[in-house]
């Protein structure tokens, strides 16, 4: 038997999640039936669009685009900004429950995982009946809609979830493929980006099945491995299993995408700050220290760029990896707004390993002036504040330089 894979999609998570806020708090207004989105600083209205409801993108409004030419589609438009601590909440409440239903879950963002049904599935009538009871569950428990996705290959089950939405279940199996995904534009290909489209274009492909059909070789020498991987895509192949436990040896990191432009380095550090103990956090949980720290920046204009550091010794405090990032930040800045921030961490090693001290270390007796990258009080005020902010809440305990000025 093949294995079944679902993939459950939360329909427009942002604005979603940002609805079921509001009308917690009291709104009477669900953003969700009139033209609304999740972008920048409602006063100023500037930054992109984040997320919008089906009423907004009716007129014309695209999520990355400027908030500014939101406006000018929709004059009446209500621009609501984001509420990450809420959205992760979200998240954290839909993946504890969808692993009640099968334990083999592998979350590919904060809105979206890949199921495999496989293991549970002698429990259900058949795959689209499991899919449709979590569909009805998600919305009885939670109050938002989701796609879900069903295939024998993970990559058709996530092209599958994009298919028509909103609380829709799809199928799209190997068998499948001529009829519901070969006529779709080449652009609708999973990770088929603009610059990959743009040169399909000039070698005549407009379909996914322009793509299937075409000579592999070709393909190869144009987009190298990327086309080879997007050529497999639009043929169905893909060998991919669900991994509940991604391997965290290779790195850790997270990113973010702000909801306005960055300019000033002050904000830029304060969001550095807080990438940094979210990195250190997941460092600590899975007992590791990192020799090597990345800083990735992706400019208002999509333009990305990295630097990466050696550290002298391995390390995993938020502070050490902050004091990293910042002098990262500050040799690859070009002044252009940002977009998006991220820390990467690799090179990791188990913390139990003992690290080998410099002639220019601190001890306990007296001697150089130079302390340790990762000192054990560090350590410990650390895993203190951590203790505390799972116990009271995140913003239980805030570090002054994680804090907006006024």
């Amino acid at each position: 038997m093949d294995r079944i894979f679902f993939h459950i999609d939360v329909n427009s998570a942002f604005l979603s999640w940002s609805a079921i806020y509001r009308l917690r708090q009291g709104d009477t207004v669900d953003l969700r039936t009139v033209p609304s989105i999740v972008g920048g600083d409602r006063e100023k209205r500037h930054g992109i669009v984040l997320a919008k409801s089906i009423p907004a993108k009716k007129y014309g409004i695209e999520t990355a685009e400027p908030i500014v030419n939101a406006f000018r589609k929709c004059p009446t438009l209500i621009n609501v900004e984001a509420n990450h601590e809420f959205y992760r909440e979200m998240s954290h409440a839909l993946m504890d429950y969808l692993r009640t239903v099968s334990p083999d879950i592998e979350q590919a963002s904060v809105d979206e995982c890949y199921m495999d049904f496989t293991p549970v599935s002698h429990m259900y009538e058949s795959p689209k009946a499991c899919a449709d009871m979590i569909r009805a569950e998600v919305y009885a428990r939670f109050g938002f809609t989701v796609n879900v996705g069903i295939s024998d290959r993970k990559v058709l089950a996530k092209m599958a979830s994009d298919f028509s939405k909103p609380d829709k279940t799809h199928t799209l199996y190997c068998s499948e493929i001529r009829e519901k995904m070969w006529p779709l534009p080449i652009g609708d290909l999973f990770l088929c980006g603009k610059s990959a489209v743009v040169t399909f274009k000039k070698l005549g492909i407009e379909t996914i099945g322009d793509l299937a059909c075409f000579d592999r070789n070709v393909i190869n020498s144009n987009l190298k491995s990327h086309g080879d991987l997007l050529w497999r895509f639009a043929n169905g192949i893909d060998d991919s299993a669900v991994v509940t436990e991604p391997p965290e040896t290779k790195g850790v990191g997270n990113s973010t995408t702000v909801d306005h432009d960055v300019t000033d380095r002050d904000e830029a550090v304060r969001v550095l700050g807080i990438l940094s103990e979210s990195v250190a956090g997941r460092l600590k949980k899975h007992g590791f220290r990192t020799s090597l720290v990345t800083v990735e920046i992706k400019y208002a204009t999509f333009k990305s760029v990295s630097r990466q550091k050696m550290l002298r010794d391995p390390v995993c405090t938020a502070k050490s990896i902050h004091e990293a990032a910042i002098s990262l930040f500050d040799d690859l800045w070009n002044k252009d707004p940002i977009r998006l921030l991220g820390i990467r961490t690799s090179k990791l090693t188990d913390e139990s390993e003992p690290v080998q001290l410099s002639l220019f270390d601190t001890f306990e007796d007296g001697g150089a002036t130079v302390e340790p990258h990762d000192t054990e009080k560090q350590k410990k005020l650390e895993e203190a504040l951590a203790s505390i902010k799972e116990k009271y809440g995140r913003d239980a305990v805030v570090k002054g330089t994680n804090l907006r000025s006024p």
